[in-house]
């Protein structure tokens, strides 16, 4: 079977861009003006450059330098988490990204990068915390910014030599509804393939008629499926709630599974 899946935006470039939100300094907090404050920023545009060059450990030796001048950095805090997540070193990446709330706790993109760094520390009750709050502040009108995010990335984990980046939908996206989507790019950060977690009307209205005391209490039938361009795979369906680690740990088997190359390596 065969079904043209629309692309997604690449996630390096949503996971930066909801990493960056201090463009202007948190007052109080502001570094000298001079030569400290352009080195500084120097370092930081160094780091984001290596960041987005695949090479985090080196953005986060950049970062690192800019904390040592000023720890109270935001900025440099906030990106140093983002390293720090893309190199599974979950609680370093607690760690920088909980002080960039502390210095700037009512900026929201801070969360969009705590669920991650949380969810690397294995820190589940503080991930869905932030879960929560994501969710609130996606119908806040006054985080505008939020409202107008789909979704956000909620994990970053190694699979065999495949990195997994795990995106969480606000409200399920696109024709089939999808609620989850796990991108799988190789070494070089390059997508290889994508697994989608859907419940599509149709397939969902002929389910709650055969099973309506489960559609009653709530839950839905869904579809594990894998995309590739024009390349399409059924996995399999389960029936329950969007619950994501029962998810996470199917999606987890798939790929584990997975002998041939995905058809992105080929």
């Amino acid at each position: 079977m065969k079904r043209k899946s629309s692309r997604n935006r690449h996630l390096a470039a949503l996971f930066l861009a909801m990493s960056m939100p201090f463009c202007s300094a948190v007052p109080g907090q502001e570094p000298p003006i001079g030569e400290t404050q352009t080195t500084a920023a120097s370092t930081t545009e160094k780091g984001l450059a290596a960041l987005k060059a695949n090479q985090p450990q080196q953005a986060l030796d950049l970062f690192e330098q800019v904390l040592q001048t000023n720890p109270n950095d935001a900025a440099a805090n906030l990106l140093a988490a983002t390293a720090a997540v893309s190199l599974y070193k979950g609680d370093l990446a607690v760690k920088y990204a909980e002080k960039a709330r502390e210095i700037d706790p009512n900026n929201w993109k801070v969360h969009t990068t705590l669920v991650a760094a949380y969810a690397a520390a294995g820190k589940k009750e503080q991930r869905d915390q932030e879960r929560v709050t994501l969710r609130k502040l996606h119908g806040d009108p006054n985080a505008p910014d939020a409202m107008q995010t789909k979704g956000f990335l909620l994990e970053m984990f190694p699979v065999k030599q495949y990195r997994i980046e795990a995106i969480e939908y606000f409200q399920p996206v696109e024709k089939f509804h999808i609620y989850y989507r796990f991108l799988i790019r190789n070494a070089e950060g390059k997508r290889v393939w994508q697994i989608d977690v859907e419940s599509n009307d149709f397939d969902e209205t002929s389910w709650a008629k055969a099973h309506p005391d489960e559609a009653a209490a709530g839950k839905r039938q869904f579809q594990l499926v894998g995309e590739d361009r024009d390349l399409h795979m059924d996995y399999r369906m389960f029936s329950g709630t969007a619950d994501y680690d029962t998810i996470r740990a199917q999606v987890l088997d798939l790929i584990q599974a997975q002998t041939a190359p995905f058809p992105g390596e080929k």
